[in-house]
């Protein structure tokens, strides 16, 4: 198991434990993802609390631990009337472990009779199933029968160890290790994902440069363009911190979530986020629109309209962008240019000043395509000299554009490939 891999951070897990001696060891594999970053929603069978009381579940997983149909808990102490459905909807993957024969056979028939059972026919989740029983047990036809019209169904089973069982036999039907359990969970959520174990930070919004404690200089940007982007790279698999100067709420949809949410006011408060990150990180993507000056000295009273217009001496702010481009080693720096006129010509020459890998250029003037909307086209150039003007898009539609062009930096497959660069 990669205990840093993006690929568990916010994803939610229900892990399903059955009546076997081996349930205990599923303690292990509740605590290694809820490490890592995992929501782990336990689920026992009535025969697993004969082997491992519920309550030690509860005090390691994400939410209390679930033995009843009728009845469960959602997380937040209170009582939902289809516990299964609830389960079943919100996972992103469904592991069984141990899984014994009597579980094995009743999700091979479609018998729901417990909540474990309700839960894996409620799912559209992938499932993983890690058997253990005696050796016996496991080589009767029944079983592998069982097994076999599950792997068809797309369930992953992974194979038991021979080793000591109970009793004192030794043979096959062993659950199989932590390692071995966690990794193939871990190559389920990432499966055809293009930024899977890529580290990706992306800015957002429009910075404030304070005048006086009740004013400052900003602009129109809202986030909603970097925020879209931190989604969609997230969405494909990439560990994501957004830093931000969007306006409270734009990030409430990555609350609990895999995106890591680093909220900023001023362009310097940018800077010092976005570069003591940097070198942890894969790909850069400046989406924000940083203000260009602030006032030298920002007052510490209020202002007042009394005493006459105040003279504001400015100076610049720093130029994140170009510092990224002139520090980097090897990461990918995407940058965004908001033009009003000859936009194309304007983001060539941006491209080449801030050595940025590739530019995202938009005219702000366009009422469709600038700031405060859900669409957007844009010019993009790389720094090979090959260009693409997108149709108006959303801009979710447009992230995954512009990550398309990440992944192939990296020397991905990307998984929403559009057309080629010309």
């Amino acid at each position: 198991m990669d205990p840093v891999s993006p690929a568990w951070r916010g994803r939610r897990v229900v892990l399903g434990v059955s009546g076997g001696i081996a349930a205990y060891k599923a303690v292990e594999l509740c605590r290694q993802m809820v490490d890592a970053g995992a929501h782990v929603a336990p689920v026992l069978t009535e025969d697993a609390t004969r082997f491992i009381g519920a309550l030690t579940f509860s005090a390691l997983a994400s939410e209390p631990a679930q033995t009843q149909l009728f009845t469960g808990a959602t997380g937040d102490g209170s009582e939902h009337p289809i516990p299964h459905t609830r389960l079943g909807q919100s996972a992103d993957v469904v592991v069984v472990a141990p899984a014994t024969a009597r579980l094995i056979a009743k999700y091979a028939a479609g018998l729901s009779d417990d909540l474990l059972t309700a839960t894996l026919l409620a799912t559209r989740a992938p499932v993983v199933l890690a058997p253990a029983m005696h050796t016996e047990m496991w080589e009767h036809p029944a079983v592998q029968e069982n097994l076999t019209t599950l792997r068809r169904r797309g369930v992953h089973v992974v194979e038991p160890e021979s080793g000591r069982l109970a009793g004192g036999d030794i043979g096959a039907g062993r659950l199989a290790a932590p390692e071995a359990i966690l990794g193939a969970v871990l190559e389920v959520l990432t499966h055809g994902l293009d930024l899977a174990g890529v580290r990706v930070l992306v800015t957002a919004g429009g910075t404030r440069e304070a005048i006086d404690p009740v004013r400052f200089i900003g602009n129109r940007s809202s986030g909603k363009m970097g925020h879209a982007v931190a989604e969609r790279a997230s969405a494909r698999g990439a560990a994501v911190t957004l830093v931000t100067a969007a306006a409270a709420g734009l990030a409430d949809s990555f609350a609990a979530g895999p995106v890591e949410v680093v909220p900023v006011v001023s362009a310097q408060e940018m800077h010092d986020a976005v570069l003591s990150r940097f070198d942890a990180t894969d790909v850069v993507v400046m989406a924000a629109a940083v203000a260009d000056f602030r006032p030298k000295v920002a007052a510490l009273d209020k202002l007042k309209k009394a005493d006459g217009a105040p003279e504001i001496v400015l100076e610049p702010t720093p130029d994140i962008l170009a510092e990224l481009g002139t520090v980097k080693r090897g990461q990918v720096l995407v940058g965004f240019a908001a033009e009003t006129e000859n936009v194309a010509v304007h983001a060539a020459d941006k491209l080449a000043r801030k050595n940025t890998d590739l530019l995202v250029a938009n005219d702000v003037s366009d009422p469709q395509a600038g700031f405060e909307v859900d669409t957007n086209r844009a010019i993009l150039l790389d720094s090979s000299g090959a260009s693409e003007e997108t149709p108006l898009l959303t801009k979710a539609a447009l992230a995954d554009v512009i990550l398309d062009r990440v992944a192939a930096l990296l020397g991905r497959e990307p998984v929403n490939p559009h057309q080629e660069m010309r």
